[in-house]
C-alpha cells in the first residue's frame, strides 16, 4: 500500500461470490497449478459450494478494498470434518481459512495477515474452537507469524 492508500477489509455480499471465486481460481494459478488440470467447470462448482457453505457450515467471505478496488479476499467457515465428530461444539469446533488471496501487485505489505485476522475474528465470533487451515509454501510464513502451529499433514500418493 501506498501511504495514502488505507485498507478496508468488510464482509463480502452475495453479489461478490464471482470475485471470491475468482479469487480462488487464481490462488491455484499463482501456486502453480497448471491451467489443464483444473476443471473446466470450475466457476459454477465454486460458486454452487460458496451457497451450500452459507446455508450449513457458517460461510463468511471478507475483502480487502484499497481506493475502490477489491484487492484481496478471505474465506472462512466451519469445518465440516473428515469423519463425524463425537464432541460437543463446546469442546471442539474447528472452524476452516481458505482461499487467502491477495493481487500480486499487492502483496507483502500485511494484507494477507489482515485479511487472515478477520477470519479467525469470525471463527470466533461463532465460538469455533481452533482456527484450520492449508498453507502454501509462501503463505506458510505469514501463518506462522499469527500464531499457527505447522503441522505435518501425511499423505500417500495412490
Amino acid at each position: 500500500m501506498k501511504k495514502n492508500q488505507s485498507l478496508i477489509i468488510r464482509s463480502a455480499s452475495v453479489e461478490e461470490d464471482l470475485i471470491v471465486a475468482q479469487h480462488f481460481y487464481q490462488l491455484w494459478l499463482d501456486n502453480d497449478v497448471a491451467p489443464d488440470v483444473i476443471d473446466d467447470d470450475w466457476l459454477s462448482t465454486t460458486l454452487d459450494f460458496l451457497v451450500k457453505a452459507r446455508q450449513n457450515l457458517s460461510f463468511q467471505a471478507y475483502v480487502g478494498i484499497i481506493d475502490g478496488e477489491i484487492v484481496g479476499s478471505v474465506s472462512s467457515q466451519i469445518f465440516s470434518g473428515l469423519y463425524p465428530s463425537p464432541f460437543k461444539p463446546s469442546f471442539r469446533q474447528y472452524g476452516y481459512i481458505w482461499n487467502v488471496f491477495v493481487q500480486s501487485n499487492f502483496r507483502r505489505q500485511g494484507i494477507g495477515s489482515r485479511l487472515t485476522n478477520t477470519a479467525i475474528d469470525y471463527l470466533r465470533s461463532i465460538n469455533c474452537s481452533h482456527a484450520i487451515l492449508h498453507a502454501s509454501p509462501h503463505g506458510k510464513p505469514v501463518y506462522e507469524n499469527l500464531g499457527f502451529i505447522p503441522k505435518n499433514e501425511m499423505i500417500l500418493e495412490l
